[in-house]
């Protein structure tokens, strides 16, 4: 569990996030939504440490990770996976090699080890068999996957994911969804994830915050995002006269 209370963060004059708090659960995708310039990126960036708040506290199970040291902030962040928007693969090393950079950073286990636990996380996201191939030679889909393993080869319990689906089509973002879903409740992490993806909000949505304005406009799940009535909320989520009447639907076809 990741909780963070009255966070504000400002750069100059500009008010960024406004005394933001809520509480990201164990075991459940947590989503941040909101437009551009609506601080959910910068929110994010507070919770690992890339950014200081203003004022404020957050806690990871319990411990402040604002009053942490910096050893003892590095002790934690070998517990956060992270994955980046693009990749964030190194091109000049295959898929094993990036899979393998977090274990030989972190890790004293001998090549043996490491590649056993390389093959367990590449099976784990359907890429076995693909250690020699390098991300020139695989689909953007496949580099999410293999960004996903090279997340959760060190075993976190906090996954970090910014625009997971960013560039991928809507079937390859379902599988991806999926299995950010599958790994989250597989490994009990607190998953946190940043996303425009509205199929991400309806599909895996177990509990989302919407920012608007460096504030917490409204919390809920993806069953309570149809019937809410925050009239932000709706234009952000059902922006056009089509998606209006999908809302529509899904609230018949909805059970109370």
């Amino acid at each position: 569990m990741i909780e963070f209370n009255n966070i504000s963060k400002r750069f100059g004059e500009k008010i960024v996030l406004n005394n933001v708090s809520h509480v990201m659960e164990t075991g459940k995708t947590n989503l941040i939504i909101g437009t551009s310039g609506s601080g959910k990126t910068v929110l994010q960036k507070c919770l690992v440490g890339l950014f200081e708040p203003d004022e404020g506290n957050i806690l990871y199970d319990g411990v402040s990770f604002t009053e942490m040291n910096e050893d003892e902030r590095k002790m934690l962040r070998q517990q956060i996976g992270m994955l980046f928007q693009g990749s964030a693969l190194f091109d000049s090393m295959t898929v094993e090699e990036n899979i393998k950079f977090p274990l030989d950073m972190f890790t004293k286990q001998n090549n043996t080890e490491k590649l056993k636990r390389v093959n367990e996380v590449l099976e784990r996201v359907n890429l076995s068999g693909s250690n020699k191939k390098f991300p020139a030679e695989i689909s953007g889909g496949m580099k999410k996957r293999v960004g996903i393993a090279r997340a959760i080869v060190l075993n976190p319990k906090y996954l970090f994911c910014d625009e997971p689906n960013s560039g991928l089509d809507p079937q390859t973002s379902m599988l991806i969804d999926q299995l950010i879903k599958d790994i989250t409740l597989e490994y009990k992490m607190t998953t946190i994830i940043n996303t425009h993806d509205m199929n991400s909000v309806m599909e895996i949505g177990d509990n989302i915050l919407y920012m608007k304005d460096g504030k917490k406009e409204w919390t809920g799940n993806s069953k309570d995002i149809i019937y809410a009535e925050n009239k932000n909320l709706n234009q952000f989520i059902f922006a056009s006269e089509f998606l209006q009447g999908a809302k529509k639907n899904m609230m018949q076809q909805q059970p109370k």
